[in-house]
């Protein structure tokens, strides 16, 4: 069954990537499931999700090293059935990066190109221009292990680059780096992207990462997209509890619709007291249907004054405000978090930001609290 839940905005342009009821399956284990998708020029898009969702087998199937059980690709709106991976449109970096151990930089830079026979001169021409491209021109004669980690990525990217592709695959590219570097090389590859104007599609299950470079992201889920949209509706309107759970971090409550009228809705929410909360427009439907309340942990606050539970903007005055204590605290520079557990045993995660040096010392493990969250903050999903 096709579950792309779209969230984007459409455009009026021919897609460059087109994916057609596509399916992959070997035996009885169905790896992509009916998965239909358009990637428009020029966007860095995303394939996101959880070990053994299909992302990878998606990508392979794209450069030609699977076969598709079912369904078309087109690149640049040619069926890619009877197209050998050497004569597509694309080039692919390998997590490994692949880069050959015993050629220079150059060397391994030029090697596409002197497969495909391109004369010697505009060889080195392109190999230069690519180089500089990655910031790489001046290690052109280094050797693979005089290179960092960083580096013999940037060679597998002009590798790449090399031969313009009208595509470039990048599969789990920053996974091999350690956590500063990685974050500096999202940076790079944004950049990059934005200069050679080509479309990129990455396969990658890092969350920050992909909402960090990627322009339009589909989150996958056993075979089939469970949601496409643009980093930020994926974040603030995820369509479905995996969604919600899979993107950062969020407190989960299960209820009941109890009323739901055109600007408001109440849920009956067990776990939380007091027992009803307000929410937006659930925009679910049918009353006392089966939901859960999704509330990320930054749109949640603390509060110290447990004898007198202050207002809450857009919230009214008796909803939305629970008892809790202060469990644990975790300190990390730029924010902190909080465990909460709520007066009937439930665990919640409250981030705030630290804005100056003092911050960290409002409150203390074990102190009695009051959470509350505004008339906007939550997310209705079915359950």
């Amino acid at each position: 069954m096709d579950q792309v839940l779209d969230s984007g905005t459409k455009t009026a342009t021919k897609p460059i990537i087109s994916f057609r009821n596509v399916s992959k399956r070997w035996g009885s284990t169905v790896a992509v499931d009916n998965v239909s998708l358009d990637v428009e020029p020029g966007e860095f898009f995303a394939l996101l999700g959880p070990s053994g969702c299909g992302k990878t087998t998606l990508l392979r199937m794209l450069a030609g090293l699977e076969v598709p059980t079912e369904g078309t690709i087109l690149i640049d709106g040619q069926d890619m059935g009877n197209i050998p991976p050497n004569k597509r449109a694309v080039n692919m970096v390998f997590q490994s990066y692949a880069v050959f151990p015993h050629m220079t930089v150059a060397d391994n830079v030029a090697y596409g190109l002197k497969i495909d026979g391109v004369p010697e001169q505009e060889r080195a021409r392109r190999v230069q221009e690519a180089l500089d491209l990655v910031q790489l021109g001046h290690l052109a004669e280094r050797m693979p292990d005089q290179l960092s980690g960083g580096q013999r990525q940037r060679v597998a990217l002009a590798r790449a680059l090399v031969k313009k592709p009208k595509v470039l695959l990048l599969d789990e590219p920053l996974s091999a780096l350690d956590a500063k570097l990685r974050e500096a090389m999202r940076f790079e590859l944004s950049q990059l992207q934005q200069k050679v104007g080509i479309t990129f599609i990455m396969v990658t299950h890092d969350q920050n990462e992909a909402l960090a470079i990627a322009s339009r992201i589909a989150v996958m889920n056993k075979g089939s997209i469970a949601q496409l949209g643009t980093p930020s509706d994926l974040y603030e309107f995820p369509a479905s509890r995996f969604v919600a759970d899979f993107i950062g971090s969020v407190n989960m409550f299960e209820g009941t619709l109890i009323d739901d009228k055109p600007d408001e809705a109440t849920v009956a929410c067990p776990e939380l007291e007091p027992y009803r909360i307000h929410v937006p427009h659930a925009v679910l439907g049918q009353e006392s249907s089966n939901v859960w309340v999704a509330i990320r942990p930054e749109k949640m606050n603390l509060h110290k004054d447990a004898d007198a539970p202050p207002t809450v903007p857009e919230c009214p005055a008796a909803h939305n405000i629970s008892k809790g204590e202060i469990q644990e605290i975790s300190y990390l520079g730029e924010i902190s978090i909080f465990h909460i557990l709520l007066a009937n045993g439930r665990l919640i995660r409250i981030s705030r930001p630290n804005r100056s040096r003092f911050d960290q010392d409002n409150f203390g493990w074990g102190e009695k609290v009051w959470v509350s969250w505004g008339g906007t903050s939550p997310v209705v999903l079915q359950g």
